[in-house]
C-alpha cells in the first residue's frame, strides 16, 4: 500500500473501507492541526459549537446522538467549552433531565472569528483529490453516513 511505512506490507487492507476511512481520517486531522491549531480549535469541539449556532437550544443528548458522540464524552467535551465561557447550559422546565445548550456571546464571537479558517481548511484538506473527485466522495460519504438528502 503506497504511503505505508517502509517495510510494513499493509496491502490486505487495500479493500477494507473502514481502515481507508480511518487512515484518511487520521490524514486530514493531521494537516487541521498543522494548520488550524493555534487558533485553538479540534475538528470536534467546533463542529459542536457550529451545530450550536445552528440550532440555540439543543439539548446535549439529542446532539451527542446526531454527531455520535457518546454521552460520557459529549459531557465531557461541553464542560470544557462552558468552562472557556464558548457555551451555557440550562435545564429546561419541562424536563429536568434535560440539558439545553446556548452559544454565549463569546462563543458566538469564537465561531465567527473562526468559521472562515475552518471551512477554508477544509475545503483544501484534500489535495489529492479533483474538485470532482472531492464532490463524489462526499456524495458517497453522505449516502454511507445516511445524511444524503440532507444539506450539505
Amino acid at each position: 500500500m503506497s504511503g505505508a511505512a517502509p517495510g510494513v506490507d499493509l496491502s490486505r487492507f487495500e479493500s477494507s473501507l473502514g481502515f481507508l476511512l480511518r487512515l484518511s481520517q487520521q490524514k486530514i486531522f493531521a494537516r487541521f492541526f498543522a494548520t488550524l491549531g493555534p487558533l485553538d480549535l479540534t475538528p470536534g469541539a467546533f463542529t459542536i459549537l457550529l451545530a450550536l449556532r445552528d440550532n440555540p437550544g439543543l439539548r446535549q443528548g439529542v446532539l451527542a446522538n446526531a454527531l455520535m458522540i457518546k454521552r460520557a464524552n459529549m459531557a465531557k467535551i461541553v464542560r470544557a467549552l462552558v468552562d472557556r465561557g464558548l457555551v451555557s447550559r440550562h435545564v429546561p422546565e419541562d424536563d429536568r433531565r434535560a440539558i439545553e445548550l446556548n452559544l454565549t456571546p463569546e462563543g458566538a464571537a469564537f465561531v465567527a472569528a473562526r468559521e472562515g479558517a475552518f471551512f477554508a481548511h477544509d475545503d483544501e484538506s484534500s489535495p489529492e483529490l479533483t474538485d470532482n473527485e472531492r464532490e463524489t466522495l462526499l456524495g458517497l460519504l453522505r449516502k454511507l453516513a445516511g445524511t444524503q438528502g440532507e444539506t450539505p
